[in-house]
């Protein structure tokens, strides 16, 4: 609707324009007369083809060419022609007004052109401005909220920094400072790993393969102290590929906790240790003390049983109890501590006790002990036996289980030994809070873990709904073996 108003509007300005020449033709006809008739008309031509096109151009040509043949060029008052001469000069003047038009039409469309480039650059630049002033804005933001982020970094008490191409160091926040004693300053651009000398549990390499890693390091402070850090790594990504482009690195100080933990179990060790020499003492006043004063009572009870027929009966019931007495005396004697431990060593005290526990539950027990092995470490003995004697008890309370396989080998530098059951095993959460030595855990196991822990060994349960197998490592150098002892 608006381009036909245009035109209409631009059609109307033509036909202006030549009335107008044709008037001013008029008024100027006094001093032109005949002569130069197309004088005024070309300033209309002119007019209609620089700002009104082609199609008005030619209707301001037409109607001035019209109203020149009916007013200025005899016959006058008619459109006909008296000779060849007026003829031309029509002619002629059509032409040099199609000349002139399309001369106009050809630098108004240049113009138009120039001023659709222009318009368009000028939008292009507004474009370009809006979208520079959005992405500084955006930047600005960013930047804002890195800044804070960043802030809120410092304020951690943890060791936070970021590694670029494995190991160089491109963040260094506060607590990192305070934790080693080198400034972001000082440490941007160097190699973590140079730089805190750096101890893994396990290879690099592992470690690096993996989004995710949770573990315990070993680095050196500045002032050359060493500590140990609970250490959390985040592979970090680029978001556009996924591609990695670094590591973010969280490290705790736990390095008095670590003192604290070894101090404990230094103190635990120490403490069964303690058991044990008082389950052995113990062991040694039941059998040597309580057992002579029995056996004694029963041979005074003999005596009197064949003195008096008339209480012979009740001095046997007596006796019978006191028997009872003594095998119970001795029971518990040995199971506090086996003196078979002390005379002969592990293998015959499990023997004994697998036997006897066979015997008490109704489990059937076998066990295969390697024949080459001999005496070991006494501490060593006490920790396998014990252990044989936890799991057993487990077994017969919990398990349900009518078997069990105990194997007992050595391969030179470590003793293996393993207890497997056929009960009905241990529930997933509880498996898993024993392998971690949870609170809560049960106190056997955890004493039988600080026990081999005290060895430098490992204890791993294993299990499922068939059964359930313990298995526990213990390094034993040669200088360790009673066999080889000075």
């Amino acid at each position: 609707m608006r381009t036909l108003k245009k035109e209409a509007i631009r059609y109307a300005l033509a036909a202006l324009a030549a009335i107008a020449a044709l008037a001013l033709r008029y008024l100027l006809d006094p001093l032109l007369g005949d002569k130069n008739p197309y004088h005024t008309l070309w300033l209309a031509i002119v007019f209609t083809a620089w700002y009104c096109g082609i199609g008005p151009s030619i209707l301001a040509s037409a109607i001035g060419l019209m109203g020149l043949k009916y007013w200025f060029l005899p016959p006058y008052h008619s459109f006909g022609t008296s000779n060849a001469k007026e003829v031309f000069g029509m002619l002629g003047f059509l032409v040099f007004s199609g000349v002139i038009v399309g001369l106009g039409e050809s630098t108004r469309r240049h113009i138009q052109r120039r001023q659709q480039a222009e318009d368009g650059l000028r939008e292009a630049q507004k474009e370009l401005e809006d979208r520079v002033t959005e992405r500084t804005a955006e930047l600005e933001q960013r930047t804002a909220e890195v800044v804070e982020k960043a802030t809120l970094l410092d304020l951690a008490n943890d060791a936070i920094f970021i590694r670029r191409g494995g190991s160089i160091i491109t963040y260094w926040n506060q607590g990192a400072e305070r934790l080693y004693g080198w400034s972001m300053e000082e440490a941007r651009g160097k190699s973590t790993y140079e730089l805190l000398k750096t101890e893994f549990p396990i290879p690099l390499h592992e470690i690096e393969s993996k989004q995710t890693w949770e573990g315990e390091l070993r680095h050196s402070k500045r002032d050359g102290n060493q500590i140990i850090v609970a250490s959390r790594w985040t592979r970090l990504q680029n978001d556009k590929d996924g591609k990695a482009v670094g590591w973010l690195e969280i490290n705790t100080d736990i390095t008095a906790r670590k003192r604290a933990e070894d101090a404990a179990r230094s103190l635990s060790g120490r403490i069964l240790n303690l058991q044990d020499e008082e389950r052995r003492r113990i062991a040694r006043e039941l059998h040597d003390s309580l057992g002579q004063y029995l056996t004694a009572l029963k041979l005074n009870l003999s005596m009197f049983g064949a003195t008096n027929g008339s209480q012979a009966r009740l001095a046997t019931e007596c006796s019978d109890i006191l028997d009872k007495c003594l095998v119970e005396t001795r029971t518990i004697s040995h199971l506090l501590h086996p003196p078979l431990l002390d005379e002969v060593g592990f293998g015959s005290a499990a023997k004994w006790y697998v036997e006897g526990f066979a015997q008490r539950s109704g489990i059937q027990v076998n066990l295969d002990l390697d024949a080459k092995l001999g005496r070991l470490a006494s501490e060593v003995e006490i920790g396998l036996f014990r252990a044989v004697q936890e799991a057993l008890t487990n077994v017969h309370r919990h398990s349900g289980g009518t078997s069990v396989e105990i194997r007992l080998k050595s391969d030179g530098e470590n003793i293996f030994l393993e207890i497997v059951d056929n009960g009905c095993g241990i529930a997933p959460e509880r498996l898993s809070g024993l392998n971690r030595g949870d609170i809560g855990a049960g106190v056997g196991i955890a004493g039988m873990r600080e026990r081999v822990r005290d060895l430098n060994g490992t204890v791993e349960i294993q299990s499922s709904p068939t059964g359930t197998r313990v298995m526990v490592a213990i390094p034993v150098p040669e200088g360790r073996r009673l066999g080889v002892r000075s």
